[in-house]
């Protein structure tokens, strides 16, 4: 369900992904409403699912993650979603996507080392109806930001 935001909505998002430690003062400021009106679209948006919660960018590298992949998998038998939530809850994995086109899923994790991208993998290799991984180890990252600014 898409919900309509109007201006004032998408500034304090705006405001909010370029640094969630930013007080409702400030963000009033930033956006020029009241903080009551800062309150109320906030607790609107969060009960709307469109705020799921409020984190701290991380340099994964600087926390020893020099290993990013993308790995893509092949599902049979339409066991598709079940692999999928498994997958998810696997440690290392940032992201798992459904996609179309000759993969079903796009899994991105990160790891310390080699060792642990093996073990990842023969994990997957491991899951029951994953027929094929096809895994790709990014050398550069040039972007890696998921906020809508």
């Amino acid at each position: 369900m898409v919900v309509d935001l109007d201006e004032t909505d998408i500034k304090i998002l705006k405001a909010l992904t370029s640094d969630a430690r930013l007080s409702s003062r400030q963000i009033a400021n930033q956006c020029d409403v009241s903080i009551g009106t800062v309150l109320s679209r906030m607790k609107r948006m969060e009960k709307e699912g469109i705020i799921k919660g409020y984190s701290a960018l991380l340099d994964h590298e600087k926390l020893g993650y020099e290993l990013t992949v993308v790995s893509e998998i092949t599902v049979s038998k339409g066991r598709l979603l079940e692999v999928e939530n498994e997958i998810a809850r696997l440690p290392n994995v940032c992201c798992v996507y459904d996609v179309t086109g000759l993969i079903d899923a796009v899994i991105i994790a990160k790891f310390k080392s080699r060792e642990e991208l093996s073990k990842f993998t023969k994990r997957l290799l491991a899951i029951p109806y994953v027929e094929r991984t096809n895994t790709h180890v990014v050398l550069t990252t040039i972007k890696e930001d998921f906020r809508l600014t």
